[in-house]
């Protein structure tokens, strides 16, 4: 948060007369997911400085999910069954792109919800997973306990492990399930399914295609 408010300040201090922000979805002080606070009080600072804004709130990355897939082939992790609606990075710089080039103020003071165009289970984010790498991809509902110890060996630091597992529990308590129209509102085009995502971008989940 300190580090987004300097960059807030400065952009303020050099004369910059719009922020687009890339937030995240369902943002607030009291969301699951750690960082999903964070930019909760980003978005906060934001308006404090009078400037004018637009939030792009981001879902889960399409390619992020992609690459939770371990190389043999399990997705785990406590979203229990709940369901998200993933989005790319492609859909989500269109959409930037599209604000950005606009010269009037239709956007300002305006928050979008960049999603892609359907919510999935992590057992069909697993099994989307087989079909595109030819290998079967299992999905296992940890409990957080599990959750920690499945971490423990990357050696991160306590605030980064409690940011990726609750990524998993705010999918499972229903804060990640949104399925917005925003991207197409904004671009004129429909966002990626995950499956085609998929078949464009074999390299997302190139650990996982057989050796």
């Amino acid at each position: 948060m300190r580090a987004h408010a300097t960059v807030v300040d400065a952009a303020v201090v050099v004369g910059v007369r719009r922020i687009v922000y890339l937030s995240y979805l369902n943002a607030a002080p009291h969301a699951t997911f750690t960082y999903a606070r964070d930019h909760w009080h980003t978005e906060q600072h934001i308006r404090s400085t009078g400037v004018a804004f637009t939030f792009l709130r981001d879902s889960t990355y399409q390619a992020d999910l992609a690459a939770m897939a371990s190389p043999d082939g399990v997705l785990r992790g406590p979203a229990g069954d709940g369901r998200v609606g993933a989005v790319t990075h492609d859909d989500v710089a269109a959409s930037a792109a599209a604000v950005l080039r606009t010269t009037g103020h239709e956007h300002d003071s305006a928050t979008y919800d960049m999603t892609g165009p359907e919510a999935l289970s992590f057992a069909e984010i697993a099994a989307a997973l087989s079909a595109a790498s030819g290998r079967t991809v299992t999905y296992v509902s940890e409990t957080r306990d599990e959750a920690h110890a499945s971490r423990a060996a990357y050696g991160a630091p306590d605030w980064e492990v409690e940011g990726w597992i609750t990524s998993y529990e705010a999918v499972a308590v229903g804060e990640m399930d949104d399925v917005s129209d925003d991207v197409r509102t904004l671009t004129g085009q429909p966002p990626q399914a995950f499956a085609d995502f998929l078949a464009a971008h074999p390299e997302s989940h190139r650990h996982l295609l057989p050796r």
